[in-house]
């Protein structure tokens, strides 16, 4: 799959394109509905499937601070994407000048000019351009005089408790606790990456080695508590316990994602890129008495966390 990172990037001679637009953060499954139905109709057409997406997120750039907790970040979300078929993904530098183009100009220019566009996939409330003007009633009477089509997946799913499958959804699920329900909505487990820090040193001292992951900026982090899940690092994906939280049995202050590898011993994972996945909250953080209280608390975190992820 090709990334571009800007319309200077896209190769001179691509061809015609069916395009979906979107921020895509999490690529949960009501996006790979969509990005699915993409790749079927480019297959069908003899042309290639194309995701366009923004960075950084526009609601950073129209109403600064204002950046949503990050599902995923750009990489992540371009994996998953390859993964179900996608030719090539454009991330389009979301600048305050940008977000002052009006819709007609950026069809125009992006899908029109740049991507060739046969045929343009979107869900029913997609808005785009200068104060989201446009729309796909917008977009499909651009698409006569354009000579692109324009067709409109009705999204249909909903979490079991009703509700349509969105990343605002996503992002309320995770900063609750709730990542099975979040995986539920994503069709994957919610992941957090990160370079892995020095820290205290505890885990180590208390025989539970973990790794400090540093995470990248405004990342979706669960709520303070312990999970099982899964670290992956330099390729190789192992069973974890993880803790979130600020380490309150020895007044810590700074929030901390911590991973232990389950059955590990002598990993040295310092400075490198590290992902951890959240499959299922075990407990909140609690802050015990003793030493000795807080080791079997531990003891029984990973040994429930290993049955968790047994065979996953």
């Amino acid at each position: 799959m090709q990334r571009w990172h800007g319309l200077e990037e896209i190769p001179g001679d691509w061809g015609r394109s069916v395009v979906t637009i979107g921020s895509f953060d999490g690529v949960h499954r009501g996006h790979q509905l969509i990005i699915s139905r993409v790749v079927e109709r480019a297959r069908e057409l003899g042309t290639k499937a194309v995701v366009v997406t923004f960075d950084p997120h526009p609601s950073e750039v129209v109403r600064p601070g204002s950046h949503p907790p990050l599902l995923a970040p750009q990489p992540r979300r371009a994996e998953l994407m390859a993964e179900l078929g996608v030719d090539a993904v454009l991330v389009l530098p979301f600048t305050s000048e940008f977000s002052r183009e009006s819709p007609e100009t950026f069809v125009q220019q992006v899908l029109v000019d740049a991507l060739h566009a046969r045929l343009v996939i979107e869900g029913p409330n997609f808005r785009f351009g200068h104060k989201a003007a446009g729309n796909v009633t917008l977009l499909t009477e651009l698409g006569r005089t354009a000579d692109f089509e324009v067709e409109v997946v009705d999204l249909q799913l909903r979490c079991a408790a009703g509700e349509p499958f969105s990343s605002t959804l996503v992002r309320r699920l995770v900063a609750e606790g709730d990542v099975a329900a979040a995986a539920e909505v994503l069709g994957h487990p919610h992941r957090v990456e990160g370079v892995v820090v020095h820290g205290a040193q505890r885990g180590r001292e208390l025989g539970f080695p973990t790794a400090n992951v540093n995470t990248v900026p405004h990342s979706a982090v669960p709520a303070d508590g312990v999970y099982a899940g899964w670290l992956t690092a330099g390729g190789e994906r192992m069973p974890a316990a993880i803790s979130v939280g600020t380490n309150p049995t020895f007044d810590g202050t700074a929030r901390t994602v911590e991973a232990y590898a389950i059955d590990r011993v002598g990993l040295d994972l310092y400075d490198l890129h590290v992902a951890v996945d959240f499959l299922v909250y075990l407990r909140g953080m609690e802050k015990f008495d003793s030493i000795e209280a807080l080791l079997d608390r531990m003891a029984d975190d990973v040994k429930q966390a290993r049955e968790l992820t047994d065979g996953s």
